[in-house]
């Protein structure tokens, strides 16, 4: 269905040919001005599009280009604006522009990825779990004068993201510019996303009364691990239902109560662990409002564990791609990397996708490597983008849903999965304790060697 152009990518640098045309389908060029000119409120376009941006940033999140200064260098006689210019851009994008370009991204991958029949079947029939974290972004180099005599790291940002573990992707972010703010002040924005028949998954953190209460008014559910300050009454004695991997599983009801006197039922999950966290935690309690028909105890705690998925989510989204560019210090530039690193996730989730419609679901969780799709992108991409110009990729806009799906998967029949396969390690071993002797402060790898025994 491709044109012959395409042909010797589409057999040796297949994933990049997929990536390539999942980006121009979900956010192509016109397609970003036009969302632009209806989504920014303050920011406009003069001389320098969105897109353009859009695009420079991109090659510096998926590793194409080592930094921005090197993006803007290669494609300086196309945008035809100083280097200042493009800072002053992305400085000024509007945090909401940012957290907006996510949700659009996110509802445009999620129908590619359904129709390739590439989600995990729904975790609870019926409802949507979605799992809540937060993130912040590291500390930024010191380039803005005003941080040029601190010693201290500042912080350009942080952000809670909304991950969706049935199409393994990241679906909502509300992204905020004060690096040190408590993440529960960002739950108000969270709340006004939340649907009936949603299932909300959070550490303590979001464990407040206002959240909790918040999440059942909207006709949606909770799996929250218990805060020690949120307040409540117990109902029954707690009793014990069963074991599941990681210790045993009690459960009891409690009351909690509103501001105005209102009270509500919840269910409160404990689990004693076999092992303790790495915060030093033997017990672990969860809150959740779910019915037992719906999940009973033992499977909420099964849920609860899986919170750590997102947790994987950022660290992949650190590993494998360009997510926190420290040399952006000004917030709206961090946060606006950030979340095309997102929307870059995405991009590699629709890939699995494609390969679980091919090789089966169990082959893209437990053998395929994230870090080696994404290492297969950033490779030879400046080659193939010269060798296949721009307006050869227009086709993948024009398919059709049906015919996107079968061009995806004739390409899928191309990629030669031993390239992209985990190598997972066996359990580490204690490291020896150093010894140190002043008297040699350095010592040659090569005379240690030689002394090896044999």
């Amino acid at each position: 269905m491709l044109e012959p152009i395409f042909d010797r990518f589409a057999q040796k640098s297949t994933i990049r040919v997929m990536a390539r045309g999942l980006m121009e389908r979900v956010l192509n060029p016109e397609q970003l001005d036009k969302w632009f000119e209806q989504v920014a409120e303050e920011q406009y376009t003069r001389d320098l599009l969105f897109s353009t941006v859009f695009d420079i940033m991109s090659d510096v999140v998926c590793g194409v280009r080592k930094s921005v200064h090197a993006a803007y260098q290669a494609s300086k006689e196309d945008i035809c604006v100083s280097i200042t210019s493009l800072y002053n851009k992305l400085n000024g994008v509007e945090v909401k522009t940012s957290a907006e370009l996510v949700r659009y991204a996110a509802r445009e991958m999620e129908e590619i990825i359904e129709k390739l029949g590439g989600a995990k079947p729904p975790i609870l029939s019926g409802l949507r779990v979605k799992i809540l974290d937060g993130n912040c972004i590291e500390a930024s180099e010191h380039r803005i004068k005003e941080l040029r005599s601190l010693v201290s790291g500042a912080l350009p940002g942080k952000s809670l993201v909304v991950f969706d573990p049935s199409l393994r992707m990241p679906i909502d972010v509300f992204p905020c510019e004060d690096g040190h703010a408590q993440e529960r002040s960002l739950l108000n924005e969270v709340l006004s996303t939340v649907n009936a028949l949603d299932v909300w998954l959070a550490d303590r953190n979001f464990c407040t009364l206002h959240f909790l209460l918040g999440i059942r008014q909207k006709g949606a559910f909770s799996i929250i691990r218990e805060h020690k300050n949120l307040p409540w009454k117990p109902l029954t004695e707690e009793k014990f239902v069963g074991r599941i991997e990681t210790g045993e599983v009690f459960e009891q009801y409690i009351m909690i109560t509103d501001q105005s006197g209102k009270e509500y039922k919840f269910r409160r999950v404990h689990v004693r662990l076999k092992k303790k966290t790495r915060d030093g935690d033997s017990d672990i309690y969860i809150i959740t409002d779910l019915s037992k028909g719906a999940a009973n105890s033992k499977v909420v705690a099964q849920l609860y564990r899986g919170r750590w998925t997102i947790e994987t989510a950022f660290q992949e989204l650190e590993a494998y791609l360009n997510s926190e560019i420290n040399t952006l210090g000004y917030p709206p530039a961090a946060l606006f990397a950030f979340c095309i690193a997102l929307i870059a996730y995405m991009i590699l989730s629709g890939i699995k996708a494609a390969l679980a419609s091919v090789h089966g679901m169990d082959t893209v969780e437990n053998k395929i490597s994230g870090y080696y799709l994404a290492d297969e992108i950033s490779g030879t991409y400046r080659g193939m983008m010269i060798a296949i110009p721009n307006g050869h990729w227009i086709v993948f806009r024009q398919y059709s849903s049906s015919k996107l799906t079968k061009v995806l998967k004739q390409l899928v029949a191309n990629v030669r999965l031993s390239a992209f396969l985990k190598h997972p390690r066996g359990p580490k071993k204690k490291a020896p304790k150093r010894v140190s002797d002043p008297s040699t402060p350095h010592v040659s790898t090569a005379k240690i060697l030689a002394a090896r025994k044999p």
